[in-house]
């Protein structure tokens, strides 16, 4: 946690010194104080709701299992298709999604696409054939689109750039244990059916949707729109918080922050497209979702391919473990990038443990082995994407640069869902090796993309020290000489 405030950051504060809050002890208490509420009104919430994400992206992985494709009479390449409408709308829904963010406000924007997928979800649960299928999933691409870059700039408002990586690993292992949880909750879910003339996977879609809806409605009665606007927060630790942020800016304007009094303008959008850094850190996102999508959608399947789980419900609980260890060495490698104020170098020691897991499984005959491979796959590949999903906001400064290349990056990367929609055909089972070997080549891509960034920001930085920025001296954005990358 980024909670200790060096004299010579505090001295570089603008406009307001903090040394008024007291000394380096009670400023640090203050800083641990803020945070703590912080993290304990907001972080859990966002968790829900990305667990809600989740759970509605995947289960029809476990839906699948149990009878979707029977009842609805469609064929596995029929299948695909509504998995891959779902991403591509999905896609195309993230960058408007967050440059319409701050003016239509955190606190109905966000609440409010979770409702009405909750809604979409349920609608699934009733649909009759192939085209409904499609025309369901390309809508739930649509409002869940913009919830996870939306959530990514919302807490880059509340906390600085050493801050924010241990927060989006907490709430994005929701999404591992969305998996364990999912698997638990589809297993009992599925015991419902057929009741009401609606099938078990029916009433897998219908709950869960219903959740998602509930969870929507909830959140727009806790999250606060800014520091300002925080109901739990005092005044003084709203202004103490407030200027603390500003210690990330390079230059604010008459003590209010760079993003509050910063207008939209295209050129803003024009710079975070063209960004060298987006292409670099979203082609490696790619690489990294091909996989976590594949293993997220088809675990399940694998696990029921191998042949030591004696049902559909059995191969549910075999596919809670490799989540669960994911989630634990997710949070404590946010921590670690936290303290070591390291992205890229961070992530080329995590992709490599799930590399040696697809390797492994895409040669290995043995059931046994190969489960113990998922964890290890599981788990180099979560663990990588906190640090790389906080990488580009950290390293962006202007609200609408950032805006721009957090959607962006995650419009590149969950490309990643056309790949892992047709990566595992049932035809390759039970060993699926062309699948592993696709990602594994894909993963090793990912890592050669993380260290062209390293070096790529290292030379920002370098450039920046020998002057070649100096032209940029006062500016509100990433390009002041003062705004030093994160490798």
């Amino acid at each position: 946690m980024d909670s200790k405030l060096k004299v010579d950051e505090l001295e570089e504060a603008k406009p307001a010194p903090l040394n008024r809050y007291g000394d380096n002890a009670q400023q640090e208490k203050l800083t641990r104080r803020i945070l703590l509420k912080l993290d304990t009104r907001i972080l859990p919430i966002l968790a829900l709701l990305f667990l809600c994400s989740f759970l509605d992206r995947t289960n029809v992985g476990n839906a699948k299992i149990i009878g979707l494709e029977e009842d609805l009479s469609i064929s596995d390449h029929q299948y695909d298709v509504g998995l891959a409408v779902f991403y591509l709308t999905y896609i195309c829904s993230e960058l408007p999604s967050n440059l319409v963010l701050k003016r239509a406000s955190p606190k109905l924007w966000l609440p409010f696409l979770t409702a009405v997928w909750g809604i979409i979800t349920m609608c699934l649960g009733f649909v009759q054939n192939f085209a409904g299928f499609v025309a369901v999933r390309a809508l739930l691409g649509v409002a869940e689109g913009g919830l996870l870059p939306g959530m990514v700039l919302y807490l880059s408002t509340f906390y600085r750039r050493g801050d924010l990586a241990l927060r989006i690993g907490l709430f994005y292992t929701a999404a591992s244990l969305s998996g364990a949880f999912g698997g638990l909750l589809a297993r009992g879910l599925a015991e419902i059916g057929p009741r009401g003339g609606l099938e078990g996977w029916r009433w897998i879609l219908i709950i869960e949707g219903l959740l998602t809806f509930v969870c929507g409605v909830l959140s727009f009665f806790v999250l606060p729109n800014s520091i300002e606007s925080a109901s739990f927060l005092t005044t003084e630790e709203k202004e103490f918080g407030r200027e603390r942020l500003m210690l990330d800016n390079p230059r604010s304007i008459e003590g209010t922050l760079a993003s509050e009094a910063e207008s939209f303008k295209w050129s803003e959008v024009r710079r975070g497209v063209l960004d060298l850094q987006v292409w670099f850190s979203a082609s490696a996102y790619f690489a990294i979702l091909s996989g976590l999508y594949s293993f997220g959608l088809f675990l399940p399947t694998i696990i029921k391919n191998l042949g030591f789980a004696k049902d559909a419900n059995e191969v549910q609980l075999w596919s809670v473990i490799p989540y669960a260890v994911a989630a634990i060495v997710t949070v404590i490698v946010a921590f670690i990038s936290d303290r070591l104020r390291l992205r890229g170098v961070v992530m080329l020691f995590t992709l490599p443990i799930a590399i040696v897991g697809y390797a492994a499984i895409a040669n290995i005959d043995s059931p046994r082995v190969q489960y113990g491979m998922t964890f290890l796959m599981a788990t180099g590949q979560y663990a990588s994407v906190p640090c790389i999903l906080v990488w580009l906001s950290n390293n962006s400064a202007g609200h609408y640069k950032r805006a721009t290349t957090s959607a962006m990056q995650l419009a590149i990367a969950n490309a990643g869902g056309f790949v892992a929609t047709f990566n595992y055909p049932s035809k390759d089972g039970p060993l699926f090796h062309r699948g592993h070997t696709i990602i594994l080549g894909l993963l090793c891509f990912a890592w050669f993309m993380i260290l062209l960034n390293v070096l790529y920001c290292a030379k920002i930085n370098r450039d920046k020290k020998n002057g070649k920025y100096d032209r940029y001296a006062g500016y509100n954005d990433d390009r002041n000489p003062e705004f030093m990358m994160i490798l």
